[in-house]
């Protein structure tokens, strides 16, 4: 029986991360966020935890220094990736 592969993570974007989306134009920028969603889609971990207090969700970083992006993110209960921000570094 073939294996199957473990399911990516969903992503959907904050308001703020969605108005950042409507205002990118370039492809270089649509193909290095799309890149940087794909790592954190099948690998929601990839990023590093950013220090802070316990009363919120724990928000990760994902950067990547050759596309030139960070993402700040937090992953719910049931895998579902929340961009908070794309951030072009």
């Amino acid at each position: 029986m073939p294996q199957r592969s473990p399911r990516r993570a969903r992503i959907v974007f904050s308001d703020s991360a969605a108005k950042q989306l409507e205002s990118i134009t370039s492809e270089a920028e649509i193909h290095a966020l799309d890149r940087a969603l794909v790592v954190i889609s099948v690998d929601p971990t990839a990023g590093e935890p950013i220090p802070g207090d316990a009363s919120g969700p724990q928000l990760r970083q994902y950067t990547d220094d050759v596309e030139r992006v960070r993402l700040l993110y937090w992953v719910t209960a049931l895998r579902t990736v929340v961009v908070v921000a794309y951030i072009e570094v």
